[in-house]
């Protein structure tokens, strides 16, 4: 994912429903930045810089995670003696 694509994803993670929106005057090299964020839900409110940019390290470090647990357990499965074509097959790849 680029880092625009984080930052949405992050922000979605946030809070609930379509409580943020991009600046349509924006300002920057790219829209999709945190300078940019506008709320559109006045309940909620613009968490900060560092609160989205710890968001987004939690979000990458359990991406990172999956793909771990997934390298281990095919590697456990050929240790145990099963090739490629099957362990695709138990995984429903």
């Amino acid at each position: 994912m680029t880092q625009q694509e984080w930052l949405n994803f992050a922000l979605a993670q946030i809070h609930t429903g379509q409580w943020f929106g991009w600046k349509k005057d924006w300002t920057g090299s790219h829209r999709m930045s945190y300078e940019n964020i506008i709320i559109l839900d006045e309940t909620k409110s613009k968490p900060s810089e560092a609160d989205v940019n710890a968001k987004i390290q939690e979000l990458k470090d359990a991406e990172t995670a999956v793909t771990n647990k997934k390298a281990s357990g095919k590697a456990k499965l050929k240790e145990l003696g099963l090739d490629d074509d099957e362990i695709k097959a138990m995984m429903g790849v």
